[in-house]
């Protein structure tokens, strides 16, 4: 063969439809490629940078949680569409959609389980469900979760990621939070500790309802919290806004929520937090 037609040899082609693994993900933050199976293992946090991605729920129970103590809870209400909604779409095929990408029922997942051995119960928002929204069955579903915690006397945890009310559900969605509010207030009764986390984004109805109420509120480092956007905000009030002002830490330190915490800390943190709460010892 001569040495032009041996250079000249084009490379085989990867076959129509051939799945190849992806390997690799780019922090949103730093844009630098960091290998799959290392930023599972660093829990979703650029090992490079520090930027926590954002979690499914899924993976944010297994953070929390002791190995293998999750039992669910949800998943048997299902969202409708009372409304008839459609704008670009049908409000029902959206769900559809958000159903078959997430496998749930809607934007919420809730169960029991343990954190250093102590009992709790916990709801966790699934931003990949259709940006998180609160709906009626997220409403009702979380209101179910701390009614259970209250009955069964555990400690209620909870992790927002959402980007407010969901617009599909008008006025039934804004109910939500009076509803999950006046569910909340039966831990207080029971002097149950109420732990809300907030992880990026925690936006609109959500921020402005059971998010925010919690005995202890803690944020996930750059966690976007905060209820309308920055230029709905600037617009309003005419002033110049200060960078990062909707940012974790810059409402730590204007004193909205009471610690950053970094999540390969969480379950540590919660450890010792749960045991000053309850006033006992919890193992790690």
């Amino acid at each position: 063969m001569a040495l032009d037609r041996f250079f000249r040899r084009r490379r085989p082609q990867q076959q129509a439809g051939a799945d190849l693994p992806d390997l690799w993900t780019q922090c949103p933050s730093c844009k630098e490629g960091v290998y799959n199976r290392d930023l599972e293992a660093n829990l979703f946090v650029c090992p490079k940078c520090g930027h926590h991605l954002r979690l499914d729920a899924g993976k944010r129970v297994d953070v929390l949680l002791d190995e293998g103590s999750f039992v669910q809870l949800s998943g048997r209400v299902h969202p409708t569409d009372p409304l008839g909604f459609e704008d670009t779409e049908p409000y029902a095929a959206r769900l559809a959609r958000a159903q078959a990408k997430t496998g749930r029922p809607d934007a919420i997942l809730t169960g029991t389980g343990t954190v250093g051995g102590l009992p709790v119960t916990v709801a966790v928002m699934d931003f990949a469900f259709s940006g998180g929204s609160m709906g009626s069955v997220v409403g009702e579903e979380i209101a179910r979760a701390a009614e259970h915690a209250a009955r069964e006397g555990s400690p209620f945890l909870l992790v927002a990621a959402s980007g407010g009310a969901r617009m599909q559900e008008s006025a039934l969605s804004l109910m939500q939070m009076a509803k999950t509010t006046v569910a909340l207030e039966g831990l207080t009764a029971r002097g149950l500790p109420y732990i809300s986390i907030l992880s990026d984004p925690t936006t609109g109805g959500v921020t402005a309802s059971f998010a925010t109420v919690a005995d202890v509120i803690l944020a996930e480092p750059g966690a976007l919290i905060g209820f309308a956007g920055p230029r709905v905000i600037q617009q309003t009030i005419r002033q110049h806004l200060p960078e990062g002002f909707q940012r974790a830490e810059f409402l730590l330190e204007h004193g909205m929520v009471d610690d950053v915490v970094d999540r390969r800390q969480h379950r540590a943190y919660l450890v010792r937090l749960l045991g000053v709460l309850l006033r006992r010892e919890v193992g790690a």
